[in-house]
């Protein structure tokens, strides 16, 4: 019964170990995740800069799984190359090295300190970062005291004749331990837990000094899995999909001289579990400086064994609202963000040749494009709803703003698409239907119109992703020079109607005027959230209203 109440003893020692560790990781998150989304791609220019990035990212999230998770989704977008992904990936396997070598220390003194000064942060603090740093806080006294009682437990075991044989069986046969170690990270998502774990199956005597460092490759084997089996398309395996061949390669060299590595490692602490920390770090640092310079062949043999998959033959389908990513804010609105790009692209698609169908009548490419509005309000719901289920705890202030502002450029995004499928396209088939004609100056008049609107397409795009002030403020600027270029063409159309020298265009050509107006109307209000979060709306909320009121007199 004793051995039963231990080994319950070990599981729920190991459990409070993997919640102190998800409670690190969520924290840094919710309170600094947006920060660290802006410095992924602030600070990635060469392969030093990114490396050393993976580094820090992991030291502040305690989990290179969540790195990886993170990087995985940013190369997949594109917003992160895939070389400079690699080179992440590979300071991220070293930074979670560094979580380990500290933890492996005797510093479970300040344990209780870390939780009380953690638990007074979170509770009395009234700000979202500190509130959440008191969560690290937490998360880090748990880790510590999950660790202690995780080594007092394990002390008596060493005589325990049963778990000795079992570790032994392992130790003579370090495939099946890499295998087993890497099944049990997989499953725990946490390779920092799993190799704590077996530094206290070394310091209790279970488990010698090789039959740990297989155990150890095994789970920087199984660190690699989440995200690749949680990734869904080619691009998206692109990444985990290296750094597990390159931990794959760590493992094969390494298993055959576990034992002269032990040897050679003894000179830095001949105990198992001083060995087996060294080696962890070693085996990433190895890995490191054999990859980091031929990463950019790495990556471009990744992109020619995984291609671009063939568009989906149904444009409505999502391809980046990931599930798996909801557990991560940073994350799944990358991904929503994806997939708000695919809604701006079908939408650029559209309106593209607007002006060319209906000069020539084109009444079969009117009908195409009218048949993507529902494609694109299919996907406007998934969007939606994909945001819809990560409103909760783990949106922070900034990211609950973003979550915003995807949501309303899907809602404008929509609505253009309804007025060029549902307005222009049957204005295009009733011109072609009645035989109607517009005149060159029409023509010209709806050209210039229409390359603005395309302007203030490119302009929305920029300031949905990159939060560009300056991109929303010439967007909010250029609603008057579409109301004078409107004015402008319905005062001389009006003028041709006059004089009968127009085909009959009537009031079609009008109505095309102002849908075009209307587009550039939802195209501008991407700017409001943006001016508005920066606190430069307001005053232009005034100026319009002025400037309103003085056209109205006029």
């Amino acid at each position: 019964m004793k051995g039963t109440f231990a080994l319950f003893d070990i599981a729920g020692y190991v459990a409070l170990l993997l919640w102190g560790t998800h409670m690190v990781t969520s924290g840094v998150l919710r309170g600094y995740g947006s920060a660290l989304r802006r410095s992924l791609g602030r600070f990635l220019g060469t392969r030093p800069s990114a490396f050393a990035f993976g580094i820090c990212i992991t030291a502040l999230l305690q989990s290179s799984t969540a790195t990886g998770m993170m990087a995985t989704s940013f190369a997949a977008s594109g917003m992160l190359g895939l070389a400079p992904g690699l080179a992440v990936m590979l300071g991220a396997n070293v930074g979670t090295t560094l979580i380990v070598q500290v933890m492996s220390f005797n510093i479970a003194l300040i344990a209780p300190v870390m939780i009380l000064l953690g638990t007074a942060l979170h509770r009395r603090s009234d700000d979202v970062r500190y509130e959440n740093l008191g969560r690290v806080g937490i998360g880090l006294g748990l880790m510590l005291l999950a660790l202690h009682l995780l080594v007092l437990t394990m002390a008596p075991m060493e005589n325990a004749q049963l778990l000795k044989v079992g570790m032994q069986a392992l130790s003579d046969e370090p495939v099946f331990a890499v295998l087993v170690a890497a099944l049990l990270t997989w499953m725990c998502h946490s390779s920092v837990a799993v190799v704590l774990l077996i530094v206290s199956l070394a310091t209790g005597g279970v488990v010698d000094g090789p039959g740990a460092m297989a155990l150890v490759l095994g789970a920087n084997l199984g660190s690699t899995l989440p995200a690749l089996l949680e990734a869904h398309t080619p691009v998206a395996r692109r990444l985990p999909l290296g750094n597990l061949l390159v931990r794959a390669f760590g493992c094969v060299v390494c298993l055959p001289l576990l034992h002269p590595l032990a040897h050679w490692l003894s000179a830095l602490g001949d105990s198992p579990a001083r060995i087996a920390v060294n080696f962890h770090t070693a085996f990433n640092l190895a890995l490191a400086l054999i990859f980091l310079l031929p990463v950019n062949k790495l990556a471009q043999w990744l992109v020619r064994l995984l291609p671009e998959p063939p568009n989906p033959a149904d444009p409505g389908l999502p391809l980046y609202l990931e599930e798996a990513a909801l557990e991560s804010a940073s994350v799944a609105l990358v991904n929503a963000t994806r997939e708000s790009m695919r809604m701006a692209d079908m939408v650029e698609g559209m309106l593209k040749d607007v002006v060319e169908i209906l000069g020539k009548d084109d009444t079969v490419r009117a009908a195409a494009i009218s048949k993507m509005d529902p494609y694109l309000d299919r996907l406007g719901v998934a969007i939606r709803q994909y945001l819809a289920d990560l409103v909760g705890e783990a949106l922070n202030e900034e990211d609950g703003e973003r979550s915003q502002e995807i949501h309303a450029f899907v809602i404008n995004i929509e609505h253009i698409g309804d007025i060029t499928a549902n307005n222009l396209m049957e204005f295009a088939a009733k011109k072609a239907q009645r035989g109607q004609d517009f005149s060159a100056e029409d023509i010209q008049d709806l050209a210039a119109m229409h390359g603005q609107v395309m302007d203030s397409l490119r302009l929305a795009i920029t300031v949905f992703m990159r939060g560009d002030l300056r991109a929303a403020q010439q967007l909010m600027e250029r609603k008057e020079l579409l109301w004078r270029l409107e004015n402008d063409a319905s005062d001389r159309h009006i003028r041709d109607l006059r004089q009968q020298r127009d085909g009959g265009g009537g009031d079609v050509y009008l109505r095309i005027l102002r849908d075009l107006r209307r587009i550039h109307s939802h195209l501008a209000a991407i700017a409001y959230l943006p001016l508005e979060n920066a606190g430069l709306l307001q005053g232009r909320l005034v100026q319009g209203n002025h400037h309103s009121v003085a056209q109205g007199k006029a």
